[in-house]
């Protein structure tokens, strides 16, 4: 008997996931704002979820413990948004004594820069540097760059604003309705793989409380001991000052260079030599490599365990996709990825690789 021809098919589904991992890409980008809402709403929840639990205990109805710990939370808040602005308002008070030494080094670097682009200028022909000079004249005279840079921030300051109007309302729903939202989550997969799924879920529940936790308290020992140094050296707006350093030192690499930046420009208006800058470089930078190396694995655990380059490729990633938010929410949504491919076996070796 003749053998019959086997056809082959090609295999589409690499293809096919390609361009569903373009199409996830694409909506997180232009659905950022409304993604990151539930998102921070989602950690918050897990934060504070452990507190209305407790007052369940205590025989207090859950959405009545959730929404006094919504208002709560919402009143410390308020209350430090306003101890900053009048932080802030003293700040701006005293701005003119701060902006005569910026000017001062803003005026070396113009010179150093104006020197170097001299040296370069006359490699080139004399007519080129005249058209260069007068093309950077009219750049100069029609650049306005508080201007753009405002116009260009209003967008994302409204966003910011719209997004935060709605996270009290998520919050309380998440925490109030926890039982039936984890229903109904449930119902959506088969009963062959609900099994499976309460497991994920419950994982990715102690991930995600074990990295707010710890996070919380590694935020609390930096400004803590941030606020303690700047005291020590008669910084002035110490709190204020340890509050913005210390939240930007849980930046995993990039935050021991913002931390700088608070006391940097603070110390230009009391200090006239280059000491207590070095002091201020070496301590914070110590007070990172502390966090990094021992506050975060003895406080997160080992429930988050991601290698230093996935760290990396995430913190990249996501903050080119959602900006300052993507930094602070890369760490948790990577671990979270991490979570489901430990518990799908075609995507362990992923989880493994993120882990090595």
């Amino acid at each position: 008997m003749p053998l019959e021809d086997t056809k082959i098919i090609p295999d589409n589904a690499t293809p096919a996931k390609i361009i569903a991992a373009g199409i996830v890409i694409a909506f997180c980008y232009w659905a950022s704002s409304v993604i990151v809402t539930v998102l921070v709403a989602v950690l918050l929840a897990y934060f504070l979820d452990p507190v209305v639990t407790f007052m369940e205990n205590w025989h207090i109805p859950r959405a009545l413990g959730s929404l006094l710990v919504v208002l709560f939370t919402i009143a410390v808040l308020l209350f430090v948004a306003w101890s900053l602005v009048e932080r802030f308002d003293q700040f701006s008070l005293d701005w003119p004594k701060y902006r005569a030494p910026l000017h001062a080094v803003a005026n070396v670097i113009e010179q150093k820069m104006a020197s170097v682009e001299e040296h370069v200028s006359e490699i080139g022909s004399s007519d080129q540097a005249g058209e260069q000079a007068e093309h950077r004249i009219v750049a100069v005279a029609e650049s306005h760059p508080v201007r753009a840079a405002l116009v260009s921030r209003l967008s994302s300051l409204y966003e910011v604003v719209l997004g935060a109007t709605f996270i009290p309302f998520l919050l309380f729903f998440m925490l109030a309705a926890k039982r039936q939202v984890w229903h109904a989550t449930m119902q959506l997969f088969p009963t062959t793989e609900r099994t499976l799924v309460k497991e994920t879920l419950t994982d990715i529940s102690l991930v995600l409380r074990s990295y707010v936790v710890g996070t919380a308290m590694v935020g609390v020992i930096l400004v803590v001991l941030s606020w303690l140094f700047f005291l020590l050296i008669g910084l002035e707006f110490p709190f204020l000052t340890a509050l913005i350093s210390g939240t930007c030192n849980l930046i995993p690499y990039l935050g021991v260079v913002l931390s700088w930046m608070p006391p940097l420009l603070i110390g230009l208006k009391q200090f006239h030599t280059v000491t207590p800058f070095i002091g201020i470089f070496a301590v914070l930078t110590f007070l990172h490599l502390v966090a990094a190396n021992l506050l975060v694995p003895a406080l997160v655990g080992s429930m988050v365990r991601l290698n230093a380059l996935a760290l990396t490729v995430s913190l990249l990633f996501w903050g080119f996709l959602w900006g300052a938010m993507g930094l602070i929410l890369a760490i948790p949504i990577t671990a979270v990825i991490k979570v489901v491919c430990d518990h799908k076996e075609s995507w362990q070796p992923v989880g493994r690789w993120l882990s090595a």
